[in-house]
């Protein structure tokens, strides 16, 4: 079972451009100056505006001190203060922010139920990252109690709105029959949409279900294609199959060395199975054979598993 991680990433939103954001001057002379590179001059801009309890400057502070831009250095504490006056102010942005913050104990003492509070506002505004975060929490009870169908509420919200972490998990909560009955052909739909903007552990998943004709028709073809793209972003559970799929001649030509090369990659991660799997395939090969397939494995780390 794929372990649902939340995906902890801030919302990098400085106003950028538009007319309803340029109403003040010193908010323009801040943006000149932000977009220029010189966040210092920004920050003297807004800092005044932020004061009188401009959200927008006020977010935009948070945003600087909390990323440390040339000049100025890394504040959690002053980045989440802004953050909690524009988030008070019902800026979905900054709420989500202001969650992420409580979730990983930075500037704040770390408090899965604040963070969920503030992830809660954001999300009932339509903020994505916010559904999918607090999905996760329903789902693992942190925070808030434990509960599949809340977790697919929020999931479905965020997947909907395109979210691909959140299409992945919505895809898993299908597949296990989590807060949903359970539904391969609905997991396989999420999965692919998922798979198809490039995220590996879905690419991962929908291999193993055209693999095993779960969900979808069984395509042996489909399997290596999506288990390969997933395997060069380093999915390990991706070059382990994929090995396998050499090993057996299914969807790709049966090649030793080929299988031996990914198994022996996903084994240096710690993979048990791989590692096993490698030593079984390396006593039907050469000594010749076994050289290439190592060899082959360095330069496909070499080349971060591309083209490999």
């Amino acid at each position: 079972m794929q372990k649902l991680n939340a995906i902890f990433c801030l919302t990098i939103v400085v106003f950028l451009g538009w007319a309803k954001v340029c109403e003040s001057y010193d908010f323009r002379k801040g943006l000149a100056a932000y977009n220029s590179g010189d966040y210092t001059a920004a920050i003297h801009a807004w800092a005044p505006l932020a004061k009188q309890g401009d959200y927008r400057a006020q977010f935009n502070l948070g945003w600087i001190y909390d990323n440390g831009q040339a000049g100025v250095l890394q504040n959690y504490k002053t980045a989440a203060r802004w953050y909690t006056l524009a988030a008070k102010q019902g800026y979905a942005s900054a709420q989500y922010n202001l969650g992420v913050m409580y979730a990983e104990g930075r500037g704040v003492p770390q408090a899965y139920k604040t963070a969920a509070k503030w992830y809660t506002l954001a999300a009932k505004q339509g903020d994505a990252l916010a559904q999918y975060n607090l999905g996760v929490m329903y789902a693992e009870g942190k925070g808030v109690p434990q509960e599949y169908k809340t977790a697919v509420k929020w999931y479905t919200s965020a997947a909907e709105q395109g979210d691909a972490s959140a299409q992945t998990n919505l895809g898993l909560m299908y597949r296990n029959g989590n807060g949903v009955p359970r539904d391969d052909k609905i997991a396989a739909k999420w999965w692919k949409l998922s798979a198809a903007v490039g995220n590996a552990v879905a690419q991962a998943a929908l291999a193993a279900m055209y693999a095993d004709g779960i969900g979808v028709q069984q395509n042996y073809n489909s399997a290596v294609r999506w288990w390969r793209l997933s395997a060069e972003q380093g999915n390990v559970d991706a070059m382990f199959f994929l090995g396998m799929m050499y090993s057996y001649g299914q969807g790709v030509i049966k090649d030793n060395v080929y299988a031996h090369m990914w198994l022996n990659i996903a084994a240096s991660f710690g993979d048990i199975n791989a590692s096993a799997s490698r030593d079984m395939m390396a006593a039907q090969m050469t000594s010749t054979q076994i050289a290439e397939a190592q060899k082959l494995a360095r330069e496909c780390v070499r080349q971060e598993y591309q083209g490999c």
